[in-house]
């Protein structure tokens, strides 16, 4: 299959990740927050693991010792989306901020744009660190949109008019995707520029938000509720990385 057709799927798999808030906050709270607390907790091990053990060895052997620019760019850009767009990752609750609809919509919008540009470059090294990259955005995805659509509706929206809104801002990812698809065809130099830039970008999600919301919502009785999946997205990454690349 063309690289092109791998990228653009991978896109709209990760796009159609916004439903999933609207059938998760159908749950009852009590279960949707055992659900969004798993699923968080799996999303930073996947997170870490790729980008340490994939993503980062890919963007050393293209860019070098250079890399590390791009890696610690990475991590600063994204404290900096955070904190001046008004960029909401929280997993549970608004925890008393209201963000209007307008601001959810465009950081999520802007965060699948990076997420269709990482995407894109990771095919267009191999398949195979394109799949785990796409596994990794895909993980982290799940729990952000659940969290951007409680925010929208919180803000006042119908469920059905949140879940179009996320599904439009989700689409940016595809055009992320052919844009940088198209860019990289010219100026394949930069790609491990942007492996480098996507590590920094999974390592801050992981270290900044997913695992200081596991510690955040820590209770002796789910330990082990959040650990497992913890160690079970740690462990599918590893193996997944060890196949693929063989």
């Amino acid at each position: 299959m063309p690289i092109l057709s791998l990228i653009i799927i991978a896109s709209l798999f990760v796009s159609a990740i916004s439903f999933v808030g609207g059938f998760v906050l159908t749950e009852k709270r009590s279960q949707s927050s055992q659900i969004i607390s798993s699923l968080v907790s799996f999303a930073a091990g996947v997170m870490l693991t790729a980008a340490l053990l994939d993503v980062f060895p890919e963007a050393l052997e293209k860019a070098g010792i250079t890399v590390t620019t791009p890696v610690f760019l990475g991590v600063l850009s994204f404290f900096f989306l955070e904190r001046f767009l008004l960029w909401f990752h929280h997993h549970h609750e608004p925890h008393g901020v209201k963000p209007t609809s307008l601001l959810v919509i465009i950081g999520d919008g802007l965060h699948n744009f990076i997420d269709g540009v990482a995407i894109a470059s990771s095919f267009l090294v191999s398949p195979a660190i394109g799949f785990t990259t796409t596994l990794a955005i895909t993980a982290h995805e799940i729990p952000q949109e659940i969290a951007d659509f409680s925010l929208l509706l919180a803000g006042g929206m119908k469920k059905s008019t949140a879940l179009l809104y996320n599904f439009l801002s989700g689409l940016t990812a595809l055009i992320g995707a052919v844009a940088a698809f198209f860019y990289f065809e010219r100026f394949s130099g930069a790609i491990g520029t942007v492996l480098g830039f996507t590590a920094g970008m999974f390592l801050y999600i992981a270290c900044s938000d997913l695992i200081p919301e596991m510690h955040k919502d820590f209770a002796k009785q789910r330990r082990w509720q959040q650990t497992l999946p913890f160690i079970a997205g740690v462990s599918i990454m590893w193996i997944l990385t060890l196949v693929l690349h063989e």
